[in-house]
């Protein structure tokens, strides 16, 4: 773990995802590294409508929540002395993230610690990095239940 020099911490601006973005910035504090904010804007759920207002509106609203998301690890990244970089991408949360995760020795994320029947129906992005990514992924389960 020597060479933890570059954390992507993969974030939906969640409460869900708090707790991961703050393990991921101690440990960048720790090690001396630099963090990347993560944010995808999630198209998967609009792909088949039409670019209607309401759908313009909608990716708009995510585009926005995105750069909330990502502002809020900035800052308590600066809070703590650590270098972010935010990033907003287009697509399948899974598929971006696991592409993203490339460039890094790290992934960080967040999970609701779903019971493995509704995984089962409505899947987990958590589970597919870690299955997926190219390096670790550490799955910081939210203390919210």
């Amino acid at each position: 773990m020597d060479d933890l020099k570059k954390i992507l911490i993969a974030t939906d601006g969640s409460d869900y995802t708090k707790e991961a973005v703050s393990r991921g910035l101690n440990l960048a504090k720790v090690f001396g590294a630099e963090v990347t904010a993560l944010y995808v804007v999630d198209q998967t759920s609009f792909v088949s409508f039409p670019m209607d207002s309401s759908i313009v509106s909608v990716y708009s609203l995510l585009e926005n929540e995105g750069k909330r998301a990502v502002e809020e690890v900035v800052e308590e990244g600066k809070a703590l002395g650590v270098k972010v970089t935010p990033l907003i991408v287009e697509g399948s949360p899974t598929k971006k993230i696991v592409e993203t995760a490339a460039n890094f020795d790290l992934v960080v994320l967040g999970t609701l610690g779903r019971s493995a029947l509704s995984k089962l129906f409505m899947g987990s992005v958590a589970e597919r990095v870690t299955r997926y990514a190219p390096c670790p992924v550490l799955v910081v389960r939210s203390k919210r239940r």
